[in-house]
């Protein structure tokens, strides 16, 4: 009868222990509803992108992650074909089986997203002003300013392991040396090792050069390795003042032969810069230099739409020409912001041009950058812009009708250079940009939920002033956003400053951590910090290399995560 009694009584006690397990993790989900998982690196190009999404959502259900947050392309539906809306169609139902989310991530601005593939003009331009063209026959060709260049580019005239012409190079003789043994032409090139004799691990070298405001200019550099590393250490950059004028990484293998590094930089309106080259926080390994060169460049990249006129004068600046009576519309017919190594294209004059023969001119255009690798930025002040982000809310409401969406609006690191936002207040701007955003999507999906990333919205992160090419200022951008927005406070370490701001300006907060590490310790860290800030709504797994293996432990975590 004992047995029986304290059988039945601790059958009891399990009963009471579930339920009161059960009651809690409800508890909990109510305190934290989000528990997502960041979807990055598949675009459906292929079948297997859908088995590997599958696969992951599996693994985010079984450890309560209720809701996947995609790109795919979302914002550009107009363009995709039956194959992607036959393999959306599987993902969408591979959510829907493991009772997960889908929550589009749509409009960037800072990568330009479905605008530059709506419209490849609607990039961010920086002014090119009264370049020299002269006339030959009946085509202008740019004359460039052959004053303007290195001295000792290509490293021959040394001293002691001194590099002639050059304004500093770290430690010569000790990380620095004049390689007479290996270079790719002439008799000396650069070595740069011994990168951990120097207290920051640099190894660098900077010639200061005169240039004129508002041109544009390409940089060449040839580039050897052997053992590098970290590979990411490696930058070519152009400083002017406090101010970075080319932002620009570049992916070295390890160990490579000789290969020709190029970009372009706009002087803006600075008329010297410091042209660098090397290593910052290097640990291993070496790197050569040599052949190292820079010249003005004609139209590259050149931009046409309203806000990035071209204008065409006679050298007197007395007679302003006119497009398409004078000279024909100027196109730069092989674009490419990627492949710069190219001559620009000439100015060709119509039947009926006033322009003479052997004339000189002046024209000035706007062009586009490239930042780091990849990044183009669109402009936030152009009309069109806002008739594709109504065109894709509509798709986007047919084909997947959200209840939440996360906007892409994070490092907008261009703004302010072209004729349609010069001038504007540039916190203002950002905020009735992302409020435009919103109102198009309730105007096809009333009540959806918006979340954006904070970043440009967050006075410790990147709302602020000086910030990469951007003319203006971001900070108060926060004050120009509707505060029912869900920010998505990111990085790896915790951010308090960040969080805190933003529980005190009235908003709610999701805090998008993780970010490529090999533990769950930044992630433990950011769940203290959440029990402790008001507003917060739960945590998104965030990787940018693929990296899932903690998807489980990070779900078990924040499932159980208490105040």
């Amino acid at each position: 009868m004992r047995r029986s009694f304290n059988s039945w009584f601790a059958n009891c006690r399990i009963l009471i222990c579930s339920v009161a397990l059960a009651f809690l993790q409800n508890a909990l989900a109510e305190q934290y509803p989000d528990r997502f998982v960041w979807v990055f690196g598949w675009n459906l190009g292929r079948d297997n992108d859908v088995a590997e999404i599958s696969r992951l959502l599996d693994t985010a259900a079984q450890h309560g992650i209720n809701g996947a947050v995609m790109s795919l392309g979302l914002d550009t539906l107009c363009k995709k074909s039956p194959e992607f809306f036959r393999r959306l169609d599987e993902v969408q139902k591979a959510c829907d089986r493991n009772r997960i989310e889908l929550i589009p991530a749509v409009f960037s601005v800072g990568y330009g997203g479905a605008a530059l593939a709506h419209d490849r003009n609607l990039a961010e331009g920086v002014p090119v002003e009264d370049a020299v063209f002269v006339v030959h026959g009946r085509e202008a060709r740019f004359v460039p300013d052959t004053s303007v260049r290195m001295v000792n580019g290509g490293f021959e005239e040394s001293a002691n392991n001194r590099m002639k012409g050059y304004n500093f190079h770290d430690q010569p003789g000790e990380v620095s040396f004049a390689d007479k043994q290996v270079k790719h032409s002439g008799d000396t090139s650069l070595r740069l090792e011994n990168f951990t004799s120097n207290p920051h691990g640099h190894g660098r070298i900077m010639q200061e050069i005169r240039v004129r405001p508002h041109r544009t200019y390409r940089v060449s550099l040839w580039v050897k390795t052997e053992e590098l590393r970290p590979t990411s250490a490696f930058q070519i950059t152009v400083l002017a003042g406090n101010r970075s004028l080319a932002p620009r990484t570049f992916d070295l293998q390890p160990t490579s032969d000789w290969q020709k590094l190029t970009m372009l930089f706009n002087s803006l309106g600075f008329d010297t810069v410091r042209l660098y080259a090397g290593v910052w926080g290097g640990r291993t390994g070496k790197l050569w230099l040599d052949d190292w060169t820079i010249e003005e460049v004609g139209p590259l990249n050149v931009l046409r739409r309203p806000g990035t006129p071209v204008i065409v004068r006679s050298e007197d600046g007395g007679t302003t020409y006119a497009e398409g009576t004078d000279y024909a519309p100027l196109i730069d017919p092989d674009y490419s912001p990627y492949r710069i190594d190219r001559p620009s294209p000439p100015l060709k004059l119509t039947d009926s041009s006033r322009i003479q023969d052997g004339q000189r001119l002046r024209a000035s255009w706007y062009h586009t950058l490239v930042i780091h690798d990849s990044q183009i930025t669109v402009c936030m002040a152009e009309p069109a812009l806002y008739e594709i982000f109504d065109h894709e809310s509509k798709l986007l409401a047919e084909r997947l009708r959200p209840r939440r969406v996360l906007l892409n609006m994070d490092e907008v690191r261009m703004g302010g250079t072209c004729l349609a936002c010069r001038g504007r207040n540039m916190a203002e701007l950002l905020g009735e940009c992302i409020t435009r955003q919103v109102q198009t999507l309730r105007k096809y999906i009333p009540g959806v939920e918006v979340y954006i990333w904070s970043d440009m919205l967050d006075p410790n992160h990147n709302a602020h002033a000086d910030y990469y090419l951007v003319d203006g200022d971001f900070t108060g951008s926060w004050k120009h956003v509707p505060k029912d927005l869900i920010m998505a406070v990111w990085g790896g370490e915790p951010r308090e400053p960040s969080l805190r701001f933003f529980a005190a300006e009235g908003f709610r907060t999701l805090v998008a951590c993780y970010y490529d590490a090999d533990d769950l310790n930044d992630v433990k860290g950011w769940l203290a910090l959440a029990r402790k800030t008001p507003n917060v709504r739960g945590f998104m797994y965030t990787p940018w290399q693929k990296k899932y293996a903690l998807l489980a432990e990070f779900g078990d975590l924040c499932s159980n995560a208490e105040r």
